[in-house]
């Protein structure tokens, strides 16, 4: 067991380090002065060999307690639909309790090489100080609906000198689910809709008619109280109203489609803003199709439930 977890951090180390530019110069130089040293036995190289090789040991143990004790915590929306731009965040804590972290990047990494035109992006904190947070927050837009990979992000650090680039582990790529495209739906969906179906339901809900009258409970709404009723049966009476089910909704999708086709993907946006629409209006809405049954329902959670599966259509 002690093997396989030193060979699994020899394969996964916790943060990496890479020369810059300037870092590999330092090296080389160092070599080469290290070299014409032994070869020539001059003190003087000696000292200036001693003295690359010192500042790369600091640059090192500084970068490391800069980077050692900042914590990264993402912060995302509950819903992400195709082509609607979303702010993303996250939030780097220092942990430590005195010494501040100095020169902090935060660094977006593409999913793909496609993903960002220039590949990452940069965050730079010039100073955390001990026991504070700093929030980073940025743009993505989601290109398509169904399952999409967040663009990771990593910690990274050029503190002190600029010689090596220390970073952390690549966190938040999480996988989240895309909504299809949502838009306020035309006139003449709404048209196509109204009047048509079976009758309305009779049941309880928001509305204007009464559908009963009942003993009051407590959390009920006063102005519902019926008076002239309460006064006959000597105890508090409200009114129930009947909910308006004159626009519920049933939406069938007809054949399994070509996954990834224009004609598809308008289709199930159009089925997305008419469930939006309907649902947020109070109606309820069910949805069949093939392998697919959502039963009748109302409100935020239903609305997520039929987006989720459209998006995985």
């Amino acid at each position: 067991k002690l093997l396989r977890a030193a060979v699994w951090r020899l394969l996964h180390p916790r943060r990496t380090i890479k020369p810059t530019r300037d870092g590999w110069w330092c090296l080389l130089v160092a070599v080469g002065l290290g070299v014409a040293a032994i070869n020539t036995g001059n003190n003087l190289l000696y000292l200036l060999v001693s003295a690359l090789l010192a500042l790369i040991v600091v640059s090192g143990i500084l970068s490391e307690q800069a980077m050692r004790g900042v914590r990264l915590t993402g912060i995302g929306p509950e819903e992400l639909y195709a082509g609607r731009a979303v702010v993303l965040g996250a939030t780097l804590a220092n942990r430590k309790r005195w010494l501040t972290s100095y020169s902090i990047t935060l660094e977006l990494l593409a999913p793909d090489a496609r993903a960002l035109e220039s590949g990452s992006r940069f965050i730079y904190f010039r100073r955390i100080e001990a026991g504070t947070d700093r929030l980073a927050t940025w743009e993505e837009t989601p290109p398509r609906r169904g399952r999409w990979r967040l663009a990771g992000v990593r910690i990274t650090t050029r503190f002190p000198f600029g010689l090596f680039v220390k970073a952390g582990r690549a966190a938040l790529g999480d996988e989240v689910l895309v909504f299809p495209a949502v838009r306020p739906p035309g006139a003449a969906w709404l048209g196509r809709l109204g009047g048509a179906g079976a009758g309305a339901a009779r049941r309880p809900g928001r509305g204007d008619e009464i559908h009963n009258l009942r003993a009051y409970r407590p959390g009920d709404d006063p102005r519902f109280i019926h008076w002239r009723s309460s006064a006959k049966a000597e105890t508090l009476m409200v009114r129930e109203h009947e909910a308006d089910a004159s626009h519920d909704a049933r939406l069938v999708l007809v054949g399994r489609g070509q996954a990834g086709s224009e004609r598809l993907e308008a289709a199930l946006s159009d089925a997305a803003s008419v469930a939006s629409a309907l649902i947020r209006a109070g109606a309820g809405v069910e949805m069949t199709g093939p392998d697919l049954v959502i039963p009748l329902g109302h409100g935020r959670s239903h609305l997520r439930r039929v987006l989720a599966a459209l998006a995985l259509y």
